[in-house]
């Protein structure tokens, strides 16, 4: 199956913000007003009602200079991800062109992909759901797959005016992020793919001009071990076991027939000797 990546150059992207209004209107994200915390900044990080955020950070260079770091922010559809395996209702599953999906018919709000996200990405926001209720679900960017099934590009993606964004079949978006960095290195000698192997790798990664934690991202992350531990270790564990007791269960309530029938045989009225030799 042909896998698909985002592509983010950081290198190149101007802060302008349009992968952020774009996001919004396409999705129909509801206003989400925050309280000024000084910058440029409009929103710290991506919410449940606001799926893709410009960061914007300052920054001091090595000779004393002062520069803006621009990122495009939203979840990076982790290839080994932590929200699918601590979900214990399997509400989130991978999608056909590499996207994380969350079913929010499914989902039931309970926080443990919000907790366990290294990103911070993930965060429970309102939702209607089909009989009409508004519900407390987790919500994030969905890579546009509705646009990808209509062979459309992400909003994100097809809005950027510098090609900041790119959206393609993995392997050649893993090419071009090699041919940028050669020309970013130019330029930034400390420049860097981010397309961390801790989660499997990214289907959003990036070129950055600088380390990752300068752009305040980890740099080395990694599915929490409580999450190995629950998907690949205690639930198929448990699941076993429930087979088991299920089996008991079944073989008791079997074996408590037989014998009630046949004590309720003896007990209920007089044997017919006639039938006996």
């Amino acid at each position: 199956m042909t896998t698909y990546s985002k592509l983010v150059d950081v290198t190149v992207c101007t802060g302008c913000r349009a992968c952020m209004v774009a996001c919004k209107n396409w999705n129909d994200l509801p206003v989400e007003t925050q309280a000024y915390s000084g910058g440029y900044q409009s929103h710290e990080k991506p919410t449940g009602k606001t799926w893709n955020v410009l960061q914007m950070k300052e920054h001091e260079t090595a000779n004393g200079g002062f520069e803006w770091l621009y990122r495009h922010s939203a979840c990076y559809h982790c290839a080994d991800a932590a929200c699918e395996k601590v979900c214990p209702e399997g509400a989130i599953t991978y999608g056909e062109f590499g996207s994380v999906d969350i079913d929010q018919e499914a989902c039931v709000g309970c926080s443990y992909c919000v907790y366990n996200c290294p990103f911070d990405i993930v965060e429970l926001a309102d939702y209607v759901t089909e009989d009409g209720d508004v519900r407390q679900r987790a919500q994030k960017c969905t890579l546009c797959e509705d646009r990808l099934q209509e062979g459309l590009q992400p909003s994100c993606v097809d809005t950027c005016p510098l090609d900041a964004i790119v959206f393609g079949e993995r392997e050649e978006m893993l090419k071009l992020a090699e041919e940028r960095l050669e020309k970013a290195k130019q330029f930034f000698p400390n420049a860097q793919i981010y397309n961390p192997p801790g989660v499997g790798g990214t289907k959003m990664f990036y070129v950055l001009a600088d380390k990752p934690s300068v752009y305040g991202l980890p740099e080395n992350p990694e599915v929490p071990t409580s999450a190995v531990l629950w998907k690949d270790i205690a639930q198929p564990a448990g699941k076993a076991l429930l087979g088991v007791t299920m089996m008991g269960v079944l073989t008791g309530y079997v074996t408590n027939k037989l014998f009630n029938k046949g004590e309720h045989h003896e007990e209920g009225g007089e044997v017919d000797e006639s039938k006996h030799g």
